[in-house]
């Protein structure tokens, strides 16, 4: 417990969404358990890991609709509660984080981190606020007093692409592996494919939207399908279901496939599966895959920047195939299924473990102070 201790803040979008904001939920638990006095400050206290943040740390909700509009109250929190540190997550909270410690005028030591491959990102971008993120990046990240990439892939494209120097930025991984993850992994499932008897399982899980590549892994399942029977499961959802769907039925493969939505736990499902694939265009760092080592899923992946070849030590605890490539993939799959892909070994995902993450960035968030 450390006596007096100051307080510090963690600043993120909601208590839904993807891997960044479960690995702040994730992280303010590490730190909390280490005797921290943390807040997470948060755009609007909604979403499915409500439940998951400890008693041990007050909520603090913008009630802001996005977070351009949350600027305001952040500005008034700073001046109020005054943390000595405060880290914020996800390109465009970051750069309302670095707007509001300048005009609240505090001493607030600020980190951003960067969660993805900013370049890759920008050059699939369908909007405005993508497009310009670079520059925005660029003009206000060196106004931080620390840059946290969560891969070197990361680190390194900020270096390339936006011109960051090498000694401003800190690479720390995600908290992907908490104490509850094994008690995640353990519970049980209810599905009609996860029964003894059943043909292997293929799992995927992320948001369907463009990142994940899901019509290269359905391409690729297809040409799995036509030498042996197997089923696919994709959890989650997003903006792609409809095209997904009629790319299922075009293959020819209703029966085989399903798309069941959002799966607020896929770790029972990862403990099943006879392959766990990630078919990304590009990525930070995976924590599903990081989840999938723990669960003992042989992995394929995606050998995308950023993350996937660092998760996997250059293909020692899991399959490594070229983006968007369906034959690379459907061979990556079939040596999994044909138990050729080893079941990764408990070193895979220590680097995640939540106490020495947290530990890391307590560090790093109290320095000088």
């Amino acid at each position: 417990m450390i006596p007096s201790c100051p307080r510090l803040a963690v600043f993120t979008s909601r208590l839904g969404g993807g891997g960044a904001q479960r690995s702040m939920v994730n992280l303010v638990q590490g730190m909390a358990a280490r005797g921290l006095v943390v807040d997470l400050v948060v755009l609007r206290a909604q979403g499915h890991l409500q439940g998951e943040v400890p008693d041990a740390v007050r909520v603090v909700d913008l009630a802001a609709p996005r977070a351009l509009a949350s600027l305001p109250r952040l500005v008034r929190y700073l001046r109020r509660e005054r943390p000595v540190a405060l880290l914020s997550a996800l390109d465009y909270v970051n750069i309302v984080a670095v707007w509001a410690r300048g005009l609240a005028r505090t001493p607030t030591r600020l980190v951003v981190s960067e969660r993805n491959t900013l370049s890759e990102g920008t050059k699939r971008a369908m909007n405005l606020r993508r497009r310009v993120m670079p520059a925005l990046v660029r003009r206000f990240y060196p106004l931080a007093d620390a840059v946290v990439a969560v891969s070197q892939g990361v680190a390194s494209d900020l270096i390339g692409s936006i011109g960051l120097p090498r000694e401003r930025i800190r690479v720390i991984y995600n908290p992907i592996v908490t104490p509850g993850l094994k008690q995640r992994a353990l519970e049980s499932v209810d599905h009609p494919w996860v029964v003894p008897g059943s043909p292997p399982l293929v799992l995927a899980v992320g948001r369907l939207r463009p990142q994940k590549d899901f019509p290269t892994l359905l391409r690729a399942f297809a040409q799995v399908r036509r030498t042996r029977p197997a089923r696919l499961l994709i959890l989650g959802e997003g903006p792609e279901r409809p095209a997904l769907e009629a790319l299922i039925r075009d293959l020819g493969l209703g029966e085989d496939v399903s798309l069941p939505g959002f799966v607020p736990n896929p770790c029972p499902f990862m403990t099943r599966a006879a392959a766990f694939v990630l078919s990304s265009a590009w990525e930070g760092l995976p924590g599903v895959l990081i989840e999938a080592l723990y669960c003992g899923a042989p992995v394929v992946s995606t050998d995308c920047p950023s993350g996937p070849r660092e998760v996997l030590k250059d293909g020692r605890y899991g399959k490594l195939v070229p983006v968007g490539d369906p034959d690379a993939l459907c061979r990556g799959i079939e040596e999994a299924l044909d138990g050729l892909v080893v079941r990764p070994a408990k070193e895979s995902w220590v680097p995640f473990e939540l106490d020495s993450v947290a530990a890391e960035y307590a560090r790093l968030l109290l320095d000088g102070c």
